[in-house]
């Protein structure tokens, strides 16, 4: 993999990381049209993963910062407390579906691009369905509605089933407020990724495989990832805010709509 290649793929992870297009998905694709370049690489996929938290924590730095705070400088139970209890709530269902069915998620992705466009498609009736939906306003997320945008994630493993688009999307269908929900719904995702991350570090340190990718495409690989992603998340909160996602909503459509019948070409 050359420097570019390795920005592009970068790019490609930061801005659908946080956008509701699903970033497997159009990693998936992305590797298709460019013959699979680096989509087997787990270095390069812990470094981009690890690239787009790290956005995540430089644009919501102050919320991250408030919480743990009031997390951990008072033995008093507080607002701070509470939120991080519903993160860990909602972080249940896709703890689950690691510890169990990590093998059995992990055969759908390389499975086609058929699958993907279908689940492009879901994505965007999901959407949709949020954008035109009309709930009684509520002043916080509760447990109960934590832990079904939990399930909402736990669902979008499917690679072309957006994670922020489900999460997002759940949430506003359950009546939370636009902004809180998009907040969410990126906290939320920190610790599973960085889960992740380790992981898949501890299996290819175990596994003494030799890293077959040059150092320069892994840099150019997480500066794209981290400078797409902080892009990306920003823009997706003032999105979801003013009530935007009937855009993405159609973007999926197209592109789940082109990746079938591409794929049945």
């Amino acid at each position: 993999m050359s420097w570019l290649e390795g920005l592009l793929l970068g790019i490609v992870q930061g801005l659908t990381e946080f956008l509701p297009v699903s970033s497997s998905g159009h990693l998936e694709i992305g590797q298709a049209l460019l013959g699979n370049i680096g989509g087997d690489n787990l270095t390069f996929a812990i470094i981009v993963h690890a690239a787009t938290v790290l956005s995540t924590l430089v644009i919501l730095w102050s919320e991250v910062a408030q919480l743990f705070k009031g997390s951990f400088t008072t033995l008093a139970w507080n607002a701070e407390k509470t939120y991080v209890a519903k993160i860990f709530v909602s972080m249940i269902p896709v703890f689950v579906i690691g510890l169990f069915f990590k093998d059995q998620v992990e055969a759908f992705f390389g499975n086609g691009l058929f699958l993907i466009g279908c689940c492009l498609l879901v994505t965007a009736g999901l959407l949709a369905f949020a954008y035109f939906a009309k709930p009684r306003q509520k002043e916080q997320i509760s447990y109960r509605d934590a832990f079904i945008i939990g399930l909402a994630q736990a669902v979008a493993v499917l690679p072309g089933l957006s994670r922020s688009g489900s999460t997002i999307a759940t949430g506003i269908i359950l009546g939370n407020k636009k902004e809180q929900v998009a907040k969410f719904s990126f906290l939320m995702v920190l610790i599973p990724i960085l889960g992740e991350a380790l992981l898949e570090l501890i299996d290819m340190l175990g596994s003494q495989t030799e890293i077959g990718i040059s150092v320069s495409a892994l840099v150019a690989g997480f500066l794209g990832a981290f400078v797409a992603g902080c892009v990306a998340c920003k823009f997706m909160i003032n999105l979801v805010k003013n009530g935007k996602l009937i855009y993405f909503a159609i973007y999926c459509a197209i592109v789940g709509t082109g990746t079938i019948i591409f794929s049945l070409i």
